[in-house]
């Protein structure tokens, strides 16, 4: 039971990824490239779907207005999924190290 004890004591420090010099301002750059494509992602779905409920009342078509509701929620969804997330995944993978 000691030398159990003892092995433990004794393991490998936690094993962390770092970025290659350089690379990180490169990685920075891109990931907010993809989270402000997003947010514009967001506003072209509320317009397009605010579009679809105000063309389906004005010539008729329930099934566009009700797609542009479900549209609506859908896209309020998502955007309480992209400020949620990812402090979830962080919470679940730790620091990263292993």
């Amino acid at each position: 039971m000691n030398s159990l004890i003892a092995s433990i004591a004794t393991a490998p420090a936690a094993i962390c990824p770092v970025a290659p010099p350089g690379a990180e301002a490169h990685a920075n750059t891109l990931i907010g490239y993809v989270l402000w494509g997003v947010l514009a992602l967001f506003f072209v779905g509320i317009v397009v779907s605010i579009g679809a409920i105000v063309a389906g009342r004005v010539f008729s078509m329930p099934h566009a207005s009700k797609a542009g509701v479900v549209g609506v929620v859908v896209v309020f969804i998502a955007g309480v999924a992209y400020v949620v997330a990812p402090g979830m995944l962080e919470g679940i993978t730790g620091s990263g190290c292993v």
